[in-house]
């Protein structure tokens, strides 16, 4: 058996639309992204509330209104997909 160089053997394969099931481990992925989006939000409120300096409190809540918008966006797509089914 020829062995075939590093770059080859660990690409991985490149989906053109999403697959039209979802695993366990997607499940968990996607959990974990919506959990972290929604503890940076918060951490970044909470700065944003404690900050007294006026252009540290404005980036701390240009943060967390990213995050949200992750978290929404994020949302969305679950949102549509429940909707194609």
């Amino acid at each position: 058996m020829q062995q075939q160089p590093f770059s080859q053997q660990n690409q991985q394969q490149v989906y053109q639309t999403p697959p039209r099931v979802l695993t366990t481990k997607d499940l968990s992925y996607v959990d974990d992204m919506l959990a972290w989006n929604l503890l940076a939000m918060k951490k970044a409120h909470d700065a944003a509330a404690r900050s007294q300096e006026a252009e540290l409190k404005a980036a701390f809540e240009a943060c967390g209104q990213m995050h949200q918008r992750h978290y929404q966006q994020i949302m969305g797509h679950l949102g549509q997909t429940q909707q194609q089914q």
